[in-house]
């Protein structure tokens, strides 16, 4: 097979609809293999040719040696371990397994060091939700900064707020840069966004208004889904940039409807144009937001803009399928500003 040696290589794990390898191409990387195992999200890589080979299937069945062998030396490894083992809501539910206990997926951490032990990249991207540091999952952490070491790797790992870097969503993310001992230590990005409430003099983050200006309306169709299912006429109520709290005795609604805190954030949560989005959910619902200010639900392309990803980018599937796939990825513009780091760092030319 011939290699274009210009760009380094990049082998992409739980790669989903490609948040990613999208921002990773853009910073001037080569995915040569992706990998997923979910045949849905595998179709949605192909369609957009987002590396030269795409594997649909179990990680656990991976012989990366093998793929070292037919690549020859990988460059950078990137990969999210799916998230639910460590969200905050699996934390809640009782007597649900979460970490390495979650039999679903608790093997994904370790199999991605796995694959940094067997192909030995000069650098590895690991992502997942900002749970992943809290005390409650000290055992998983522990685990990826000891492997990291024993593996003869240096990390830097940082929780991140997408929107303070530009992305219109106030999304949390966990990441962990680690390079080969004796190259340079990663340093994350200098934040280029905040809280316009806040006085700085970084740039005020970007907002749903700016993103969706050009969807602000709402079809006749559209109208007669009811978002919010029986709570639909609450919806209509609740002011751009709020949820159910709205309807509480501690905010002074008179007769309230719900008590303080007794529902998930999400609930009924709707957007305002005047700030970034709340986290963008995996999974559509009737009830959980966020919703669009003009009380529907958001379309497929508005999540793409709140993502980062480009208008052009074709996602396979049903509607809840790419709603699924957009809502588990990381925002293409975060990933593609890591990238650009990593590649001003590590990758000069030398490849």
């Amino acid at each position: 097979m011939q290699m274009d040696i210009k760009k380094p290589r990049v082998i992409s794990l739980f790669s989903g609809a490609g948040g990613l390898d999208i921002g990773f191409e853009k910073a001037g990387f080569r995915t040569v293999f992706a990998t997923d195992v979910w045949d849905i999200a595998c179709e949605t890589l192909k369609k957009n040719k987002m590396a030269d080979e795409v594997f649909c299937d179990d990680v656990r069945n991976i012989n990366f040696k093998e793929l070292k062998e037919k690549y020859g030396e990988i460059d950078c490894l990137i990969g999210g371990p799916p998230c639910p083992p460590y969200s905050q809501t699996r934390h809640y539910l009782v007597g649900k397994a979460d970490g390495f206990d979650d039999k679903h997926a608790g093997f994904a951490v370790p199999e991605y060091f796995r694959a940094v032990e067997e192909l030995k990249p000069k650098v590895f991207l690991f992502e997942n939700v900002d749970g992943f540091s809290f005390k409650t999952h000290k055992q998983e952490f522990d685990f990826l900064k000891e492997k990291a070491e024993n593996l003869g790797y240096n990390i830097t790992y940082k929780v991140v707020n997408c929107a303070n870097y530009g992305v219109p969503q106030t999304r949390k993310r966990f990441f962990c840069v680690g390079s080969l001992k004796g190259l340079p230590q990663f340093v994350f990005p200098e934040e280029t966004h905040a809280d316009p409430q806040k006085k700085t003099d970084k740039l005020p983050w970007v907002t749903c208004g700016e993103v969706l200006s050009d969807f602000d309306n709402i079809t006749e169709e559209e109208k007669l889904q009811r978002p919010g299912a029986k709570d639909y006429e609450l919806l209509l109520e609740i002011p751009a940039g709020d949820n159910y709290l709205y309807f509480t005795e501690k905010r002074g609604y008179p007769n309230p409807k719900f008590k303080w805190k007794s529902r998930y954030w999400t609930f009924l949560l709707k957007l305002t144009p005047d700030r970034p989005s709340w986290t963008i959910q995996a999974s559509f619902s009737n009830n959980q937001g966020p919703f669009h200010w003009r009380n529907r639900f958001l379309r497929i392309e508005e999540l793409k803009r709140i993502q980062t990803f480009p208008d052009e980018y074709m996602l396979v599937g049903e509607m809840k399928e790419q709603w699924r796939q957009v809502g588990n990825a990381v925002p293409v513009e975060m990933a593609h500003i890591l990238a650009t780091k990593i590649k001003e760092v590590y990758f000069d030319g030398t490849i």
